[in-house]
């Protein structure tokens, strides 16, 4: 019994070694565990700590920004240049989840078809699955891989939903928010959220007629601003598809680098986006055993019918995740039968009053003579 775990280590052996000299498909093959889900979070969370200790050169950067900004123009242009240098870079853009395969609807072949072919480029296409802010569950970890991988650049770029964008700090160090002249009125530019986490703002398309007063926009945003900072985002006006202004970005991602790394400030960035990845996970992980114990839904379910708040609720979820992960993954499915059998004995016991206020609503009463 004991060779199908054995068989499995060495298999994630091969897989390591493999990303390690980053090989395309052993890359393929890791970013495909880390996104999947179901049965495989033992061995995902089993690669991800072997290949955690290699993990911390690469530089990570975010970019995001509204639909129709040319974040993957401007991603494309970005990578063409750092190879230029004689530089990795991995690709890591975030696409929406096709409703029919559960998989990217873009595909990153049709994105960057020139870079496809470069052996110091690796691009990966990921589904949202419907995460709120627009990064997919798994970006973090695959970060993880292509960092490993030895990568000198990792860059990742999101879904264009909006504000929810959001999501993008919690696994870059720099953060791109790239907008463009005419997207909407004044208030545009002040709205928070999106705006609020750029480290680094790039109008694009800026061979477009209202440019400078988008960049005023900007201005007064962050004269607003009501936290200040010993850094000042830059603005930088590019048009990506004519390859202008992209060394200007570089330096300006360079330059934060540096800021960073000066009194601790890269050391606190990396402590905060490691906080905030344990917290998801924990927060996955209690949800996962509660399901299990209990069932989310059904509990959902009892609380609608039977006016129960939600602290109720997530109590019972809570205490039930508690006691599986006491007990072991094999008491799970007791706990769980058990909670079914007594929603469905209130259900019972509700449906039997229910149907005994109704006789009695229907019972004539009895005249006197």
């Amino acid at each position: 019994m004991s060779r199908a775990p054995q068989a499995s280590l060495d298999d994630l052996d091969a897989l390591v070694a493999g990303v390690r000299e980053r090989r395309p498909r052993s890359l393929a093959r890791a970013i495909s565990l880390v996104e999947g889900g179901g049965s495989g979070g033992r061995r995902r969370r089993e690669l991800i700590r072997r290949l955690y200790p290699h993990t911390g050169r690469a530089r990570v950067v975010g970019v995001t920004g509204p639909p129709g900004s040319g974040k993957s123009t401007l991603v494309d242009r970005l990578a063409r240049r750092l190879r230029s240098r004689g530089e990795t870079v991995g690709i890591l853009a975030v696409d929406p989840t096709s409703p029919y395969t559960g998989g990217a609807l873009l595909g990153d072949r049709i994105r960057m078809q020139a870079l496809y072919l470069d052996p110091g480029v690796y691009i990966r296409s990921m589904a949202t699955r419907g995460t709120m802010g627009g990064l997919a569950r798994a970006t973090h970890d695959a970060v993880d891989v292509l960092d490993a991988g030895g990568f000198d650049w990792v860059l990742v770029e999101t879904v264009g939903v909006g504000q929810d964008e959001v999501d993008v700090v919690r696994s870059v160090e720099t953060v791109l928010v790239v907008t463009v002249p005419g997207l909407g009125d004044d208030v545009q530019a002040l709205k928070a959220g999106l705006m609020e986490i750029a480290d680094v703002f790039v109008i694009n398309k800026a061979d477009r007629e209202g440019v400078d007063r988008t960049a005023r926009d900007l201005e007064t945003m962050l004269g607003l601003a009501e936290t200040k900072s010993d850094w000042q985002p830059p603005i930088v006006k590019t048009v990506a598809s004519r390859d202008e202004g992209i060394d200007a970005v570089l330096a300006e991602v360079e330059r934060h680098r540096a800021w960073l790394a000066e009194g601790g400030r890269l050391e606190a960035r990396r402590r905060a986006l490691l906080r905030l990845r344990v917290v998801a996970i924990l927060e996955e992980r209690v949800l996962a055993a509660a399901d299990r114990a209990v069932g989310v839904e059904g509990e959902v379910e009892l609380g609608l019918a039977e006016r129960h708040d939600p602290y109720r609720v997530a109590d019972r979820l809570f205490e039930g995740a508690v006691r599986a992960e006491r007990g072991g993954a094999e008491r799970a499915d007791t706990e769980r039968g058990d909670a079914e059998r007594r929603r469905a004995e209130e259900a019972s016991a509700s449906a039997e009053d229910a149907t005994a206020s109704a006789e009695a609503a229907e019972t004539p009463e009895e005249v006197a003579p």
